[in-house]
């Protein structure tokens, strides 16, 4: 197998196997710094696991292991998948309903490294007879050793030490685009990436030095140039406005959706929005109703907060009532979950 390699890079010092935060618990002190941040998820989602559902000590049931070890594990609060054994550790997820991804997709998830391992998150993609590998490298890297590129930001042990990251991936055709945190990383516009067959998560680990990851989606799109043209589209269904579980605050990378909304509505001083919240169809529909609007309501106040006229956007909860998707499968639901911007 011809083997292709594309690294991107991030120092990351950490002691210790115990996680001193969870990916939600630093959302009001840095959501501010994602002012810049521009990657917007693909509109369909393929996948999304939160490992929510999966008894602690078992393997989730919406992985396949092929190599090494692997377990679930509830760490400081926060459910996660813990690759802790074997010389080279892998799990795919399983979609369903796809054979192979799309020519533009994207991948996202959070993750953690205790103590300075050298070998971070690789994802990777195989199909053709070839695979690529994305590699978020750790402390034992300090460049891209295709592109040269530094990791930006505070690079020190201290500055990384017993801390979630956030990991974006953007995939159009051959061009990769990979974001740690708010900042790009690594923009590759001929990485040779091939339309995979399968996706793995993997890494090197042991049982000191294992991969800690959670809040994976995979969605089909991304990377739509929409920016300084007249909005036209009746609505904009978004899946990149996220929040903490069961709670109506805005995670970190929601901004990168936010930002591209502030710019159509910026660039078109005509269009107005109703901002509408969807739940999928588990639990309470009044529980659902109460916190959709929450969450509408935090969207309309962060983009005020962001310069917009306040009498643009209107918001409404719609809770589990429009669902457009299949209530019955897991990805039916996260595709009902959801944020739409109504043109008025």
């Amino acid at each position: 197998m011809k083997k292709l390699i594309f690294t991107s890079t991030l120092l990351l010092a950490t002691t210790g196997v115990v996680v001193a935060q969870s990916p939600a618990a630093d959302t009001s002190g840095v959501i501010k710094v994602y002012n810049n941040y521009d990657f917007v998820p693909g509109d369909k989602v393929l996948f999304e696991d939160n490992f929510m559902s999966d008894q602690d000590g078992e393997f989730p049931a919406h992985w396949k292991l092929n190599q090494g070890q692997g377990v679930m594990n509830v760490i400081n609060g926060v459910n996660a998948l813990v690759l802790n054994q074997g010389g080279w550790a892998s799990v795919s997820p399983r979609f369903k309903n796809t054979d192979n991804l799309p020519d533009a997709y994207t991948i996202e998830f959070d993750y953690f490294v205790p103590k300075n391992n050298c070998y971070g998150p690789v994802i990777r993609l195989t199909g053709g007879g070839n695979y690529v590998d994305l590699k978020v490298a750790s402390d034992c890297y300090v460049t891209d050793t295709r592109l040269g590129n530094i990791y930006p930001g505070d690079v020190s042990p201290a500055g990384w030490r017993n801390k979630w990251h956030h990991v974006a991936i953007a995939i159009k055709k051959t061009q990769v685009k990979m974001y740690v945190d708010q900042y790009r990383v690594t923009v590759d516009p001929d990485s040779r990436v091939v339309v995979p067959s399968t996706l793995a998560f993997a890494t090197i680990p042991d049982k000191d030095q294992p991969l800690i990851f959670t809040n994976v989606r995979i969605a089909q799109g991304g990377g739509a140039n929409i920016i300084g043209k007249k909005f036209t589209d009746a609505k904009l269904i978004t899946h990149g406005i996220n929040f903490d579980y069961d709670k109506a605050t805005l995670k970190p990378e929601s901004m990168g959706t936010l930002n591209m909304i502030q710019k159509i509505m910026t660039g078109d001083p005509e269009v107005k929005f109703e901002v509408g919240g969807h739940t999928d169809g588990d639990g309470d529909a009044a529980y659902n109703l109460k916190l959709s609007q929450q969450r509408a309501d935090a969207v309309r106040s962060q983009l005020i907060a962001k310069g917009i006229d306040g009498a643009r956007l209107t918001a409404k909860g719609y809770g589990k009532t429009k669902p457009i998707a299949d209530n019955t499968t897991d990805e039916g639901k996260a595709n009902n979950r959801r944020v739409e911007f109504v043109k008025k």
